[in-house]
């Protein structure tokens, strides 16, 4: 790729592998990051080179900017892919690359100041007339915490203002529980992100999660890729990703994709970018939520009914050319669905369970695709998130698609540690899954309390 040489991936697990496979793709040279724990994981096998950044504690590793700039420097590398997670939204990440001239695989530090903090990017929703739930500016404490979710009306979610994945965010029912709520949320959300800033935000219930895939160079082109729907949810993390999102009316959905397009193109922005919002479609109506200022999760799902590879659509745009096709190239074919499977015990609480991982054999398939960095005698370490793949399935309708995705986990031999591979093929087969009759808070109010009863039953 001209432009590029070099590429240091600077996060670990399936998404490493990802965006390797990616770098391979364009013929670009890649230095992946480990931790001590991580070196022998996948990505370091795969990648022409690992460097060792730290211990196993993600704060003096994945987390400490200073380790992962030298990492780059000293490797000569020019361009640096964050992933998603850890330092994947911090501008100071994205300036020391700028200083350094290193192209950085996202948007400018100006850019993600104004589109990664959650605040920031609701007050420019509201200039552009977009609608927006009620909410507070960045909070400094507690105190106005509480005088803010005072004003707006509980219930309400305290959210982290960086960051994503579901992590630092709360929901408070009434006063008193707001305070322990603040110190937790706050907590996780300085763990995860290293910045525990938070605001509150009205919380709706019975809601859609509807996101919008943009893409913008430094050519001035900015284009959608569709929707997708990431409402089931369970304690705001996302389990069941599919695109499109379900019975949308045509009117609801262009003025989605529309707002999702202004917002990207007030921002000079240049990389990949979701903008989410919660949707009513028995109202029709819609709310903007915030701008995740890099490569999401569930990508999958959009590249697999657009063809459009969007990781290498990233590092074209770092390397300073022009995205590869237009908006009117853009086309839907079909509908696919991604499900997270994870080393967790939902009998348990869903309690993260590390260990040695015996034997791991994926589902295949034309329609099928696994993005994993398992590989039976890993030890999955108990450090990070829990998360061992995403099983993703194509077809022809949402039907076929869903139908399709249940042969594969039906498929998927893993030993050596517990999965949320049943629960996940329980969540798929559930009549209000099937019959698209859910909202955001479906699995902890509908299906989990039955689901738990069984088990105990058992």
């Amino acid at each position: 790729m001209a432009g590029l040489r070099r590429v240091l991936i600077a996060n670990r697990g399936e998404i490493a592998v990802r965006i390797l496979r990616a770098c391979f793709d364009e013929g670009l040279e890649t230095v992946l990051t480990v931790s001590e724990i991580d070196r022998d994981s996948l990505g370091a096998q795969l990648a022409d080179r690992s460097v060792c950044i730290g211990p196993a504690s993600a704060s003096q590793s994945y987390l400490d900017l200073d380790r992962v700039m030298t990492a780059a420097l000293v490797t000569g590398c020019d361009a640096l892919h964050p992933g998603y997670g850890f330092l994947s939204e911090r501008p100071e990440l994205a300036a020391a690359c700028e200083r350094e001239g290193i192209a950085f695989v996202g948007p400018s530090g100006a850019a993600m100041r104004r589109s990664g903090d959650k605040a920031t990017a609701r007050a420019l929703a509201r200039e552009l007339g977009i609608p927006v739930g009620d909410g507070s500016d960045v909070l400094t404490d507690a105190q106005e915490a509480r005088a803010s979710a005072d004003a707006i009306g509980y219930p309400v979610l305290l959210k982290a203002a960086a960051g994503g994945g579901g992590r630092g965010m709360r929901l408070v029912e009434a006063p008193e529980d707001l305070d322990g709520a603040y110190d937790a949320a706050s907590g996780e959300a300085q763990q995860a992100f290293g910045d525990g800033r938070l605001f509150v935000e009205r919380y709706v219930r019975r809601a859609r999660h509807v996101e919008v895939q943009v893409l913008a160079d430094g050519h001035g082109t900015v284009v959608h890729l569709g929707h997708r729907d990431c409402t089931l949810q369970r304690r705001y993390q996302k389990l069941v990703e599919e695109a499109p999102a379900y019975g949308l009316p045509p009117d609801l959905e262009r003025e989605i994709t529309s707002a999702a397009t202004r917002l990207i193109g007030a921002l000079d922005y240049q990389g990949a970018a979701t903008c989410e919002f919660l949707v009513d479609v028995e109202r029709n109506t819609y709310a903007f939520l915030e701008i995740n200022a890099r490569l999401q999760v569930e990508h999958p799902v959009t590249e697999m009914v657009t063809g459009v590879d969007i990781v290498r659509e990233q590092l074209r745009i770092a390397g300073g050319a022009p995205l590869s096709f237009g908006q009117n190239d853009v086309a839907i074919a079909g509908h696919a669905i991604e499900v997270r499977i994870n080393a967790e015990r939902p009998e348990r609480g869903f309690l993260p369970a590390p260990g040695l991982l015996t034997r791991w054999v994926a589902p295949i398939g034309s329609d099928v695709r696994v993005d994993t960095a398992c590989f039976p005698g890993w030890s999955i370490p108990p450090h990070y998130d829990s998360l061992l793949a995403k099983v993703v399935a194509h077809g022809a309708d949402r039907d076929a698609a869903l139908a399709r995705l249940v042969a594969a986990l039906r498929h998927l031999r893993v030993d050596g540690v517990p999965t949320t591979t049943d629960f996940a093929l329980d969540v798929l087969r559930e009549p209000d899954v099937v019959a698209c009759r859910v909202h955001t808070r479906w699995l902890e109010e509908e299906l989990l309390p039955r689901w738990t009863t069984t088990l105990e039953a058992v």
